[in-house]
């Protein structure tokens, strides 16, 4: 198959435990796994091993079982590779060396980018499933100037995160993402008025972004609008 006859986006999945046996699930409106969202076909590998909390964690062992989910997508027809979870950030560098299609594992990849539309006094404020696990190398920002214009929060406390480590997960309502991530929000905007800008590392957030950002006002971005943006530069 030609890289110009690909049209799929191919996503690594976490090991959520789900057997192949279950129905499948429908993707809720507006999600990274809904085709609608892109309108393109969707096509998924799990990557053994990628418990949730072991991604977040950023186990290095993992990256084999990267590696080989990525090709069995590209063998497949992928025309773009990306992930359901922001913190596989930490294999984007591996994946993209060992296939021949545009990877974008994360959101976070937007970092650098995003700072030069705001003005220097602004932030970008990143939401987080788990703050606690946030470390430097999801950033890609060597400049100390630049890393302190990105405050990090997570949801770690909640309910969607707690019901996103069960195995098989459980989902939770979107108005109960909302409120959680809401609350994020105000907290980080409470102790950084420089807020400018939101960004969501989770893949779970998308559902709410529309709502997030009525309800901020801010620019608010996401691993599908990084998606979309790489499915439109190919054909």
């Amino acid at each position: 198959m030609t890289f110009q006859s690909r049209r799929a986006l191919g996503i690594l999945e976490l090991d959520e435990g789900i057997s192949s046996e279950s129905p499948p699930s429908v993707p809720r409106p507006g999600s990274l796994l809904d085709p609608v969202t892109f309108d393109r076909p969707i096509m998924t590998e799990v990557v053994q091993g990628a418990l949730p909390d072991t991604v977040i964690r950023g186990e290095p062992s993992l990256e084999g079982a990267c590696l080989a989910a990525a090709r069995r997508l590209v063998e497949r027809g992928a025309a773009v590779i990306s992930s359901d979870c922001g913190y596989f950030m930490r294999h984007q560098a591996a994946v993209a060396a060992a296939v021949d299609v545009p990877v974008v594992m994360s959101s976070l990849l937007l970092v650098p980018t995003l700072l030069r539309l705001l003005a220097p006094t602004h932030k970008i404020a990143v939401v987080a499933a788990d703050s606690r696990h946030f470390r430097e190398d999801l950033l890609g920002l060597e400049n100390p100037r630049d890393r302190a214009r990105v405050v990090i929060g997570g949801v770690e406390a909640g309910d969607f995160f707690r019901n996103a480590l069960m195995h098989p997960p459980i989902p939770t309502k979107i108005e109960q993402i909302e409120t959680e991530v809401s609350a994020c929000v105000t907290r980080l905007r409470a102790e950084h008025s420089e807020i400018g800008m939101l960004l969501f590392e989770c893949t779970g957030f998308p559902l709410i972004t529309k709502a997030l950002r009525r309800r901020t006002g801010l620019p608010t971005y996401d691993i599908t609008d990084l998606c979309r943006l790489t499915l439109a530069s190919v054909v």
